[in-house]
């Protein structure tokens, strides 16, 4: 019997969820008792027997993991993050937007008390650049902001998320969509400064496999860099930033003038 690698990504991405490989192998073992009752039951020939995409699901059901890896719309407010997890890294949307009301920031998605933390002190900054967005004084105290991680019913903590909170956060209100196929990961402290992350190898996984061109990383998390495979390198370029200003340089890039 032979599984080709197309039908072995399927099976670890859509069957498996976990930091080792015990699921697997009871995926793999399942496919192989079930060809093995249709040898026994004449149902198939012997033989080379192989296992393709169409018979997958035969043998092992509906896909019971489903990876979220479809990227947002080009539109304000929203900044693309990458996560860690127990299982490997997993992209995270930030969405972003404001409205009337007594200037209060809404944080929804089940988010952890560092991970709101962060989302505060991402509002401090991006409030420091007041004048650069060209906002009156009285603009935070007559607008609610609301901040919203998708998935609401998983959990989400941590600070490496801030600095995609204070890009999302400065696309809604200065109303640019942020730079397609971009993510990000970093801390941010109350002046902007970024600071180093840890899971930086799974997260940039996670990058490649949703077909992200380019990554902001912390100056500081950048000898992690040794342990992540070449080839995903070699398809992404990596931004290595100290403080959040060089973020939204490469966040929101200036339009060239004609020439």
């Amino acid at each position: 019997m032979t599984i080709n690698d197309v039908c072995m990504k399927k099976i670890i991405r859509n069957y498996t969820c976990e930091s080792g490989v015990r699921q697997l192998d009871r995926s793999i073992a399942q496919v192989m008792r079930k060809i093995a009752v249709q040898l026994v039951s004449g149902k198939k020939s012997k033989g080379r027997l192989a296992v393709s995409e169409k018979t997958l699901k035969q043998y092992l059901g509906t896909p019971k993991h489903r990876q979220d890896l479809e990227l947002p719309l080009k539109l304000p407010g929203i900044a693309v993050g990458l996560a860690w997890t127990e299982v490997g890294g997993e992209i995270l949307k930030i969405e972003v937007a404001f409205y009337e009301g007594k200037g209060e920031l809404i944080m929804t998605g089940q988010l952890g008390e560092v991970m709101q933390e962060s989302a505060k002190a991402a509002l401090t900054f991006v409030r420091s650049r007041q004048k650069e967005l060209g906002m009156k004084a009285e603009f935070f105290a007559k607008y609610d902001l609301h901040l919203h991680v998708p998935e609401g019913a998983i959990p989400k903590d941590g600070p490496s998320a801030g600095i995609t909170m204070a890009t999302a956060l400065y696309s809604a209100l200065a109303k640019k969509a942020v730079k397609p196929r971009l993510a990000m990961t970093g801390e941010i402290t109350l002046g902007g400064a970024v600071l180093a992350i840890g899971g930086l190898k799974e997260k940039l996984l996670a990058a490649h496999r949703a077909g992200i061109t380019d990554v902001i990383i912390p100056k500081r998390s950048e000898q992690e860099l040794d342990n992540v495979p070449d080839n995903v390198l070699k398809e992404m370029r990596i931004h290595r930033v100290s403080h959040m200003d060089e973020v939204i340089a490469i966040a929101f890039p200036a339009k060239r003038g004609k020439r």
